[in-house]
């Protein structure tokens, strides 16, 4: 497998990309990319300047996964957004090569943080489903994974909860933000 930049002259890793957008997010209930043309859109804004676009590739050509982030901060910091993972490439390492291409990706721009958000849309964290106004942090900080919700995946690759937006999907239904510094020789 190799990690390389999603190019706009390469249509069919786009077209390959935009339908793992929906064929992930389709698994999770999410109201994220319900269509083939929102996706693309997705796909081909990440072509744009000031982002990042990459695929990994299976020796055999198909990809396995895409991530994508553009700068925030005056390139200091990088939105993570949005990483997806072929369903039978899952637990092989795809993502994890992914996440730590990406993060030499922003190294190399000078950026010092990544940060991304991780909607609990359908319960599958301790997050979802309750008023989390309360005490957001409290509960962030004992934050429990129901159902295999990403979040467990982004602290294995090093990032931390630093919030959490209540309702941000509707009642019950928080964004999770998650950062990690880049090591930039400081």
């Amino acid at each position: 497998m190799r990690i390389t930049d999603l190019v706009e002259a390469n249509s069919e890793h786009i077209e390959y990309a935009a339908a793992l957008l929906v064929d992930c997010f389709s698994d999770t209930g999410s109201e994220s990319w319900r269509s083939h043309d929102q996706a693309r859109l997705t796909v081909r804004e990440s072509l744009q300047q000031g982002y990042i676009s990459r695929v990994a590739v299976e020796d055999s050509g198909r990809i396995a996964g895409w991530i994508a982030g553009h700068s925030l901060y005056q390139g200091r910091v990088w939105e993570l957004h949005p990483l997806v993972v072929r369903c039978d490439c899952r637990g092989q390492g795809r993502g994890r090569a992914l996440a730590v291409d990406f993060e030499e990706q922003v190294r190399l721009r000078g950026g010092s943080t990544i940060y991304l958000g991780t909607d609990d849309e359908n319960d599958r964290t301790s997050l979802g489903g309750v008023d989390l106004f309360c005490d957001p942090l409290g509960a962030a900080a004992r934050i429990q994974n129901l159902r295999r919700h990403p979040f467990e995946f982004y602290r294995k690759v090093g990032y931390v909860i630093v919030g959490v937006l209540p309702d941000a999907n509707g009642y019950g239904k928080p964004d999770i933000f998650m950062a990690k510094r880049v090591q930039n020789g400081a």
